[in-house]
C-alpha cells in the first residue's frame, strides 16, 4: 500500500512538472534599432548591449521558458534604412527564420527614432512625423505579413542632450521632433486594436524620462562639434536600458 502511495506522488509530482513546463512560454526576439541598440561605445557590444540585458532579464522570469534573440541594431540608421527591400530588412527578416523554435513566440521589438530626428547627416534626415508614421507602419504591416502570429512592441525612444551633433546633426531642433514621434508611436500602436489586434503594442515609456534626469551617470560622454555630448548608454544605462526593455516585454506577453 506504501509503496502504491509512493508511486502516485511521483506521478503527481511528473504531472505538475510537465504541467508547469507546458505552460512555459519561449520567446525568440528580433531587437531592431539603431546604434544605441547595437550597444554603441561599450566595451562588448556581444555581452552588454541592451538586448542581451533584456533576454537575460527575461529568461529568470515567471512563466518563461527559453529566450533567443538576434540584435539587428545599426549605427545611424533610421526608419528609411528598415524599410521592405532594403538589406537591413532583409537581415531581420533572416534572423527572424533563422531561429526555428515553432512553438515559440515571435517578437520584434523596435526602437527607432533618434537618427530620422537629426536635423542632417542621416538616411532621409530629418524625417517628418507623418513618414516616420508611415514608415514604422510599412514595416509593421510588412513583418505581420511574413510571420502573422508575431507580435511588435514599441519601444520608445531616448533622450539626448541638445548640443548633440557628431557625424550627424541631431540640436534642440533634432530633439524637438524626436518627442513629436512619441504620440505618432502610440496612435499608431493603438490603430492595430481595430485591424489585428494583440500583435502591436507600445512597450517601454519610462526611458526617455529617466535618461533626461540621469544622464551624467548613465549616457557615455561624447566629445562633439558643440561640446560634450550625451546620446548613448554606458554599461551601466545599457543594463538599465536593457531592463526597461525587457520589463516592457514581459507585461505584454504575460497578457497574451
Amino acid at each position: 500500500m506504501r509503496y502504491i502511495k509512493y508511486i502516485a506522488v511521483f506521478l503527481l509530482f511528473l504531472f505538475n512538472i510537465s504541467n508547469i513546463n507546458a505552460q512555459s512560454q519561449n520567446l525568440k526576439i528580433v531587437y531592431i534599432g539603431d546604434s544605441i541598440t547595437y550597444g554603441a561605445g561599450l566595451d562588448s557590444p556581444a555581452t552588454q548591449a541592451p538586448p542581451v540585458i533584456a533576454s537575460a532579464w527575461l529568461r529568470k522570469q515567471k512563466g518563461l521558458g527559453s529566450v533567443s534573440f538576434s540584435n539587428q541594431g545599426h549605427s545611424g540608421y533610421t526608419t528609411l534604412d528598415f524599410l521592405p527591400g532594403m538589406p537591413a530588412f532583409k537581415q531581420v527578416l533572416e534572423a527572424a527564420k533563422a531561429f526555428g523554435q515553432a512553438d515559440a513566440l515571435l517578437v520584434f521589438a523596435m526602437m527607432i527614432g533618434t537618427n530620422d530626428s537629426a536635423v542632417k547627416g542621416t538616411h532621409g534626415a530629418p524625417v517628418s512625423v507623418a513618414d516616420y508614421k508611415a514608415n514604422l507602419k510599412t514595416i509593421t504591416d510588412t513583418l505581420l505579413n511574413h510571420f502573422p502570429k508575431s507580435i511588435v512592441i514599441y519601444q520608445h525612444p531616448l533622450w539626448y542632450s541638445p548640443n548633440t551633433q557628431n557625424g550627424a546633426t541631431y540640436l534642440q531642433e533634432g530633439l524637438t521632433r524626436l518627442q513629436t514621434y512619441v504620440p505618432a508611436i502610440d496612435a499608431l500602436a493603438s490603430s492595430y486594436k481595430a485591424v489585428n489586434p494583440n500583435h502591436v503594442f507600445v512597450g517601454d515609456t519610462k526611458a526617455f524620462g529617466y535618461f533626461k534626469a540621469n544622464y551624467l551617470t548613465d549616457f557615455q560622454a561624447e566629445p562633439g562639434r558643440q561640446g560634450i555630448f550625451y546620446l548613448h548608454p554606458n554599461k551601466k544605462g545599457a543594463v538599465v536600458l536593457g531592463e526597461f526593455w525587457a520589463k516592457a516585454i514581459y507585461k505584454v506577453v504575460s497578457k497574451l
